[in-house]
């Protein structure tokens, strides 16, 4: 039985990237999507040979925060997309562990994994929203343990057979077992952004890291670094992955114009940045189109004809 699920040998590999996209899989105004033939969208980025599809989780609409991502509760959601998909790679960005109980997250997460037959790579956060805190019953001050300790009960819970723990979250004494487990030895964990964690906690208890976008030479800073503590770990490689709002022009030199977290550019020019990504060690990058000023498809359709082929999935045959 191999380590790696079938979503991590579509999505990572050493000196590749890949792309894929993120739920909404649209242009929108302000916080709440419309969420309208998303299920269609995402066959045709299936069919377009995107390697993942991205899903967010906001349990509660904060009015001062920001967007709410694709509305639903995304286990319900990523069971319903899962459901109408075939190959391609379904990534959380990102489950907020410390909201949730373990026993739960690895019953969703165990669950989607087995149903979409090894498809789900498990991007996961601490939260930043101050509001759900105190909203399920937790201190928001302590969101940094309370992270750690829901990724080392969850880490039990589907490694190890009728577990023994005692931890913030409750304790099992060996007469329970959580099933099911997951397909392979163990579910692809990344850890998005810092969490209010070090770097070599990170690198140290997952499998992967998520990051927001950063200026080319920042982001390559931060990715030497990544690659140093990773090695210290007694690993050769753990990828590394990275959000990318982008607002495709039609004339496909349009130089790059910043946007919130991304550019408004021509596909050339994002062609470019992606090898320029590529170079310095990034692994996969999901596309946002919230602030795209042409229709989802049609910006899906070009992507796959002219960028998706310098930056395939990879072939796990």
């Amino acid at each position: 039985m191999s380590f790696f699920n079938k979503a991590y040998k579509l999505m990572f590999k050493p000196k590749h990237l890949t792309v894929g996209v993120l739920f909404a899989i649209e242009a929108y105004e302000g916080a709440i999507p419309k969420m309208e033939r998303q299920v269609e969208l995402a066959q045709l980025a299936e069919e377009l040979e995107f390697s993942g599809l991205w899903f967010r989780d906001v349990p509660l609409y904060d009015p001062n925060f920001g967007d709410v991502g694709q509305i639903y509760d995304p286990w319900t959601y990523l069971g319903y997309i899962a459901g109408q998909t075939k190959n391609i790679a379904l990534g959380t960005a990102a489950i907020i562990f410390p909201l949730r109980h373990p026993i739960d997250l690895a019953k969703g997460a165990a669950s989607i994994d087995q149903l979409s037959n090894g498809r789900l790579i498990l991007g996961i956060a601490a939260g930043d929203r101050p509001i759900e805190y105190p909203a399920y019953g937790r201190d928001f001050g302590q969101r940094d343990m309370l992270f750690r300790e829901s990724v080392y009960d969850f880490h039990r819970l589907l490694s190890e057979n009728f577990p023994r723990y005692n931890s913030i979250f409750g304790s099992l004494t060996g007469e329970g077992d959580l099933l099911p487990k997951p397909i392979s030895k163990k579910l692809p964990l990344f850890v998005t952004g810092y969490s209010r964690q070090t770097i070599d906690w990170i690198a140290k208890n997952s499998d992967g890291w998520l990051m927001y976008p950063r200026d080319i030479l920042l982001q390559q800073h931060i990715l030497t670094n990544w690659k140093n503590v990773v090695r210290r770990t007694g690993h050769e490689f753990k990828p590394f992955a990275q959000s990318l709002y982008i607002d495709l022009t039609k004339d496909p030199d349009t130089n790059p114009n910043r946007i919130h977290l991304g550019y408004r550019l021509g596909r050339n020019k994002l062609i470019k940045h992606l090898n320029d990504l590529k170079d310095i060690g990034v692994n996969h990058v999901f596309f946002n189109l919230k602030y795209s000023k042409r229709p989802a498809d049609d910006v899906l359709e070009e992507l796959g004809k002219f960028v998706i082929p310098y930056f395939p999935p990879l072939d796990i045959q």
